[in-house]
This record gives structure tokens, sequence and C-alpha cells, in this order.
């Protein structure tokens, strides 16, 4: 078995205007660090489009209607709010971007793979029920878990987002469902304002562990390791899910935690231990943020390299 790759050329037609971060480059510098020596053993595949039936799983009918019709003209951008737009790009983006992220969660279960890496843009993990914001518009991270469930009957999906910005809108999705287990650690304060330790969920089966702005590697791994690791270990998943956002690169514009690339391979080798031990080693992440471009591609190479130990 290996790891997988999963992307398309999709991901840069999302173009939300000049000077945005969440900008096409991003896809162009995670490409470029999986282009190099030790990653020629990845499995690359091309990712599909999530039908709607994949969709309405984690959003609301209305709202997933709503965006599918949202078809702006080249050269026009339809504006959600002051950081959020579509594009003539965005929707094929988007929707191969959640596809990528159920097509990951197919051959991972399936046991074709160890374990997958979806390399697509936008990120997802703004997305709530009903709401695009935070350059988020489906919530890839939410689509893959409850196709986990309902399509490949897994019991319990454990989601770990390590973004700098909480993930608002898979808690949402998730606050009152006793079958996945959502973990963040995060920079608060910081849009968009929520994720503090109280906010638990109907079952307790939310885990918030915030960090401070300028905090480093030793708060970052004690959040994992004395907090998140051992919730998600004792929820015993079926299947782990990372929401690999990498904007808490100590270069990112647009946080001020201090990681560097060798914190996000120790994660994703703790990770990996713990699905080896709960989960039949099934892991699937997926790209969320990561605004500087050499951050992004040193933490992504370190993040895919580590995957590929456990494959």
């Amino acid at each position: 078995m290996s790891t997988i790759l999963i992307g398309h050329e999709a991901g840069l037609g999302h173009d939300m205007g000049e000077g945005h971060p969440e900008r096409p480059d991003r896809l162009r510098a995670v490409a470029a660090a999986l282009s190099g020596p030790g990653f020629e053993a990845l499995r690359r595949l091309e990712a599909p489009e999530a039908d709607r039936a994949a969709l309405v799983r984690a959003h609301e009918e209305a709202y997933v209607d709503a965006l599918l019709a949202a078809r702006p003209a080249e050269g026009e951008l339809l504006r959600i709010d002051p950081d959020t737009a579509i594009g003539s790009g965005t929707m094929a983006a988007v929707l191969r971007g959640a596809g990528g992220a159920v097509l990951a969660v197919d051959e991972v279960m399936a046991g074709r793979a160890d374990n997958a890496f979806v390399a697509m843009r936008p990120p997802g993990h703004h997305a709530e029920r009903a709401t695009a914001m935070g350059f988020c518009f489906f919530n890839s991270a939410a689509v893959a878990a409850r196709h986990a469930r309902e399509v490949h009957g897994a019991a319990r999906v454990a989601i770990l987002d390590w973004d700098v910005h909480h993930g608002n809108g898979t808690q949402d999705i998730f606050w009152n469902d006793p079958a996945v287990l959502y973990c963040s650690t995060h920079q608060m304060p910081l849009f968009p304002g929520t994720g503090a330790r109280g906010e638990r969920g109907d079952y307790d089966t939310i885990v918030n562990a915030p960090l401070a702005p300028g905090d480093g590697a030793a708060a970052f791994r004690a959040a994992l390791e004395g907090l998140i690791l051992p919730r998600m270990a004792a929820f015993a998943p079926d299947l782990v899910i990372v929401s690999a956002g990498f904007d808490a690169h100590r270069r990112d514009p647009l946080g001020q935690i201090a990681l560097d690339a060798e914190d996000f391979a120790w994660a994703t080798r703790r990770v990996m231990d713990l699905a080896a031990a709960r989960a039949g080693g099934r892991v699937v992440s997926l790209l969320e943020g990561g605004y500087d471009l050499q951050g992004l591609g040193l933490s992504v190479a370190a993040h895919v390299a580590a995957l590929m130990e456990a494959a």
C-alpha cells in the first residue's frame, strides 16, 4: 500500500483577486515541494467533483444549491464577505476539493492506501452548515467525515485541526453529533473568534486547545500530548481526518504562532502512531491554510514525508 496524493489543476482556477492571501500560488508551492527527491513513491490521483449527495450530508440543501448555482462570468467576482468571493473558476475548485476528500476516504477505508493527502484549495474548515466565510465554501473535512460514516459504515470519526485559525465551520456542523470528535489547536484571539476551551458540544465531542499569540513548539506539543491526543485515543475512531493548515508556521502573515516544519512532522508522526493503535492506521489529511509560500512548501513536505514513513 502507499500514501496517495490527490489534486487537480482546477484548484488553480479559483482566484479572489490580486493581493488576496488565498491565491493559486499556494498550490504551485505545494506541487513544487512534493516534486523533489523522496516523493517519487507517492501514488498521484486526480480529484473528481463531489456530487450533491456528498455535500448535503454536511450542509443544508438550500445552501448547497445556492452555491452550485453561483457561476459568475469570467473576470467577475461575487463577493460573499470582504475576504471571500466566488469567481468563474471557484466552483470547479471547490467541488474537486470536496471530491478529493471523498476519494481519499474511499481509498483509505477500502484498504487501497494507508493514508492520503489532498492538496486542493480553497480551504474548507470555516464553512458552516449554511454559511460561507473565511475563504471557505464547502467544508471538505465535514463532507469526508459524513461520507466515511454513511457510505463506509465508520462508527466514529475523529477530526484534528491544527490550522492557526479555529475551524468554526467544522465545530458548527458536528456540535450535536456524538459520532464525530472535533479537536482543534489554534491561536486565540484570532479570526473567527470561536474555539474557547468551554465550547464542548452537546455530547462533549468538541475539544479546543487554544494557543496564545507568540506560542511555539512547546505549547503546541503540550496541547496535543496533554489534551487532544488522549481524547482522540479514548474516542477510538475508525478514521482520523486532519485539517492540515500550515499557517501556524512562524513565517505566516495571518497568525502569530511560531512553529517550524519539523513541528508539523512531529504532529503527523504522533497522529500516525495513534491511528495505528486505534484506527487501523487510517488517516486522511486535507490542506487548509498556509499563506507564506516558503513556510507552506516546507511544512507540506515535512507532513507528507511523515505520512509516507507509515505507509
